[in-house]
């Protein structure tokens, strides 16, 4: 399978290099020329799948022109040693719990992942070269890719985050492991972080100083797999309502989670309709109420793994509806418009429905899976069944969760682990040149 850029400048890649290089020599991000639209066989089956049979169908479709068979059977099933149920929440509303992987957040498939298919890369070639990944994290990606890469032989990788703009626990997760890991902690915000990330790969000299890749959604091998997550829903689903009209809602900060849900509706899973479900960074939002795209600089919400400013996969999600620019940018609107709704809703709204569901359920939401399933329960038709994400435990926002439900929500052993290590970081600046100055060093 070859691999294009968005912004079209870039020279065509096969995976390998789409995956060790990250972002195209363009600034773009990579897609794939061709998405294979998966059997009927296949869907007709799904219901009586397990999650790593069902993933390893979809990984095949992705990458098994370029990955050997076997060899990408280890890397599914090893990613996926954890099941990730749906769980009903009330009437027609249901949760997708991503929350089960080893750092209890959705992006551990991903970067689990990735962490492997580069390790295939790196032993086929036999280079003996340091692949240095650079990751921006708004929260839970951080320590996602850190615990994902965590000991891999020949990666070193570098997080950056916004200092004192992610939870206690979400920190303590990737600065406290040490090894070939280093948290730098920038003083700015998330986006802040993601243009070190960007420039660093369009700097030569740093790049001929060291190899450099990025464990972002950015990358293919971190964004596709997310995909797994939602032909495992419909196979759920198919178990508990057999529904035909099935509407996934998808809290969205930098749009990966749910650009890899658009990639498998276009290879065929049944999902009538998509809601992209923001906080008050409602960038997207607003274009798909006016068809302009404007990115602003974020501000930080309670739900702060979703305050992004500039979404990087909306790109993506341009590019698939405007069949790779062909369309107008009207036609492009209309398509999306036709396929995903939006959402946005502001701290105290997000508060509200995290009280609400609970007062009504039982069921504890963290920030983000709030702004979900208020948008479930805000537009959820009456024939319609719905799934929202629910994409971390609410034990990683414990300070805020207990404060607005009035609880002690009870901390898994795996956090709490991570919350006796020693804080390791490196403070940074916003400005490239200290960013650069110090990776020129290592």
């Amino acid at each position: 399978m070859n691999y294009y850029s968005t912004n079209g400048k870039a020279p065509i890649a096969d995976l390998h290099k789409a995956v060790v290089k990250g972002l195209a020599e363009d600034r773009g991000l990579y897609m794939p020329e061709e998405i294979k639209i998966l059997p009927k066989v296949f869907f007709d089956n799904i219901k009586d799948m397990k999650f790593q049979d069902i993933a390893y169908n979809v990984a095949s479709a992705f990458f098994g022109e370029d990955v050997d068979p076997d060899a990408l059977q280890d890397i599914v099933y090893d990613t996926l040693s954890f099941d990730c149920p749906v769980v009903k929440v009330k009437d027609n509303i249901y949760s997708l719990e991503l929350f089960h992987g080893p750092t209890l957040a959705f992006k551990d498939v991903g970067a689990r992942f990735m962490a492997r298919l580069l390790q295939y890369f790196i032993r086929q070639e036999g280079q003996h070269e340091q692949v240095n990944v650079l990751v921006a994290t708004s929260g839970d990606t951080g320590s996602a890719v850190a615990n994902g890469f965590l000991g891999v032989e020949g990666i070193h990788v570098y997080v950056l985050y916004p200092k004192g703009k992610v939870s206690p626990i979400q920190e303590c997760q990737f600065t406290t492991l040490g090894q070939n890991i280093t948290a730098v902690e920038v003083d700015g915000v998330f986006d802040d972080c993601q243009a070190l990330v960007k420039n660093a790969f369009m700097d030569e000299a740093l790049n001929k100083h060291m190899k450099l890749t990025s464990a972002n959604s950015i990358n293919v091998a971190r964004f596709l797999p997310q995909a797994f997550y939602y032909f495992n829903a419909y196979a759920r689903m198919q178990e508990i309502v057999n529904c035909k009209s099935l509407v996934m809602c998808v809290p969205s900060g930098n749009f990966g989670n749910i650009c890899a849900a658009l990639f498998g509706h276009a290879m065929g899973l049944p999902i009538k309709r998509f809601i992209a479900a923001n906080n008050a960074n409602d960038i997207v939002f607003k274009y798909l109420q006016t068809g302009k795209y404007e990115p602003k600089a974020s501000v930080q919400t309670l739900a702060n793994a979703m305050d992004v400013g500039d979404p990087s996969n909306f790109a993506r999600i341009i590019n698939l509806y405007s069949q790779n620019n062909k369309l107008t940018n009207e036609a492009t609107h209309h398509r999306i418009t036709n396929l995903i709704s939006g959402a946005t809703y502001i701290d105290e709204e997000i508060k509200e429905a995290m009280r609400q569901c609970y007062a009504d359920t039982g069921y504890i939401l963290d920030p983000h899976g709030a702004c979900g399933y208020q948008a479930l329960a805000d537009g959820l038709q009456e024939s319609e069944v719905g799934v929202f994400c629910e994409t971390a435990h609410p034990a990683k926002f414990k300070e805020k969760v207990d404060d607005i439900l009035g609880i002690d929500v009870e901390i898994p052993d795996r956090l709490a682990a991570f919350m006796k290590g020693k804080k390791q970081s490196i403070p940074m600046t916003k400005d490239f040149k200290d960013f650069k100055d110090y990776l020129m060093k290592q």
